[in-house]
This record gives structure tokens, sequence and C-alpha cells, in this order.
């Protein structure tokens, strides 16, 4: 989960359309685009499905993006979420394999452009230097709002995301999707 989401995290930065919200002002539709990543979870909770958010996701290390979704959704599933920690996330990520399930279509949560779902790991047949071997693989599904990202933004955004999990440890040397720091 938390590789995922720096991969999302990183796409949010680079694409800011992915990162966006569209609202209808008195003159007509406004686009803002956020700087900050706040990157809501969709956790299954006694309560149903919250999604408690994590502020300023792309301001933190791999170990504290892994820390602060730990302690969101621990604080979601106890029941002592305040509605400020349900609020104000600018993207989404569901993980829709917990379930066994391979891939879904994730409605789009207020206030955002995007949301990603990942499905379950599973090992499939896949080719490798020629030769057919087992591999985990794992789906990814994209929604996002076409008022706001056009189908090449949002495929470029989940091409950018299997980009990234395809090789993480590489990915995270180069550029790394959160800010690399100790603590």
């Amino acid at each position: 989960l938390t590789i995922v989401s720096a991969a999302l995290v990183r796409i949010a930065q680079e694409l800011p359309r992915i990162n966006a919200t569209w609202r209808d002002g008195p003159d007509g539709p406004v686009v803002t685009e956020h700087s900050d990543v706040n990157l809501g979870l969709a956790a299954d909770t006694p309560r149903g499905l919250l999604v408690p958010v994590v502020r300023d996701a792309g301001h933190l290390s791999l170990q504290g993006l892994a820390r602060a979704q730990k302690e969101i959704i621990d604080t979601a599933r106890a029941g002592r979420c305040t509605p400020g920690d349900l609020t104000g996330s600018t993207v989404s990520l569901t993980n829709v394999g917990v379930f066994g399930v391979d891939g879904g279509t994730p409605i789009i949560n207020p206030g955002e452009s995007a949301i990603l779902a990942m499905g379950r790991i599973i090992d499939r047949p896949w080719v490798v230097d020629g030769g057919v071997r087992p591999r985990p693989v794992m789906q990814l599904s994209l929604s996002f709002d076409h008022r706001v990202c056009d189908g090449a933004q949002g495929s470029r955004a989940l091409a950018g995301i299997a980009a990234f999990l395809a090789d993480p440890a590489v990915e995270l040397l180069e550029r790394p999707a959160c800010r690399v720091v100790t603590g």
C-alpha cells in the first residue's frame, strides 16, 4: 500500500490535473490544481467505508508515509476520526485486492479529480526473456473526472504509476516520490 501510495503521490505531483478540484463558480467552472497532495485512503471500518486523509503526503519520507497511513487507518477503524480527518483529500487510493478482487471501477470522491484502485497481487503467466514464467501481477484502475483530465492525461498517470511499480527501488533512488528524510 505504501509503495503504491508513493507512486500515486509522485504522479499527482507530476501531473497536477490528477490532483485537482472542479468547482462551479459564478462565472463558470473553476479548476484548482493543488500544490500539496492530501491522500485519501479508503478504509473498511466497522462503521463502513471511510476515506481518512494523509495530509501533505508529498512532504513525507517513505517511512513517514507508511506511519501516517497506519495511524490514520487505525484511527478510522477505531472510530476516532474527526470530520477533519475525513475531508480535504485531493486524490484517493482504494485497495480492493484485500477482498480477493482483481480490479474495479472506483468512484471519485467529491472534491477530487482521480482515484486509483489496486487489485490483488496474484501470480500470472508472464513472458520474461522469451519464456513464460509466473510473475506477481496487480491490476490498477484509475477513475478520473473528464471535466478536469482527458484520457491522455489519465493514461499517462496510470502508465507512470505502473512504471514506478515495475521497479520502485530504482524509482525511489533516482527520483524520490516523497521527500527522502530519516525519521
